[in-house]
């Protein structure tokens, strides 16, 4: 995630460069193009922080389904939950788990290097997987800040209690909504990922985690790879 965040402010400076550069825009196209690059800098920037941090977030998928991400920063963990799967990345293994029929089947992988932020894996796997993570919701802001001909309204509200920076994006016809806490933490998302419907909103917010969060589930099967990898 740090070279996510590193690219996006370095996106955000080349928009402020063209526009110096040129000096054909009017100066109200230069301010509304200066102005989607600081807000996408400052969500990115606090969605950064929040993953060197210690934290535990719930969220009410379509349909009833839930989800939750969880991580700690000493020791190094972090878990994305839903109801078909489960994925962990601690300092003994990666672990992906999936229910199929009341039946769940773990597999602990060797644990990866992630430069003291395990969540960087464990949004990797759970975007190949289609769930809403917060580097997805960055890359759609960063686009939508440099298409010039995009809208982006702010707003501010309230989720699970805590305070949220809000976007409603609209570009080439297709328009997403996202709120980010000030914690850093994606309170919300309507919108299309990679051609489908997706949407999250935060239920819950703590700075506490219970440590059975990272343990494989109670009762499901486990294969052991680590060993035969290394």
């Amino acid at each position: 995630m740090p070279a996510a965040s590193t690219t996006l402010r370095v996106l955000a400076t080349s928009v402020i460069a063209s526009l110096t550069v040129t000096g054909c825009q009017a100066l109200d196209d230069a301010g509304q193009a200066l102005g989607r690059a600081d807000l996408v800098n400052d969500l990115a920037a606090r969605m950064d922080r929040a993953l060197e941090q210690t934290w535990a977030a719930d969220y009410q998928r379509p349909g009833g389904k839930t989800a939750s991400i969880a991580q700690t920063e000493d020791p190094l963990r972090s878990a994305y939950t839903w109801p078909a799967g489960k994925i962990t990345v601690t300092q003994e293994a990666f672990t992906r788990c999936a229910t199929t029929a009341g039946r769940t089947s773990c597999t602990l992988l060797p644990p990866v290097l992630t430069a003291g932020k395990p969540s960087v894996a464990v949004y990797t796997e759970a975007g190949k997987l289609g769930l809403v993570t917060p580097p997805a919701v960055i890359r759609l802001l960063t686009e939508a800040a440099l298409d010039p001909a995009a809208t982006i309204e702010q707003s501010d509200t309230t989720l699970a209690g805590h305070h949220a920076t809000c976007v409603d994006v609209t570009r080439s016809g297709d328009r997403f909504d996202a709120c980010v806490t000030t914690e850093g933490v994606l309170g919300s998302f309507t919108g299309t990922l990679d051609g489908k419907p997706a949407e999250v909103a935060l239920t819950g917010y703590t700075e506490t985690v219970d440590p059975t969060t990272f343990d494989v589930p109670p009762g499901a099967g486990v294969v052991d790879r680590r060993r035969a990898a290394s």
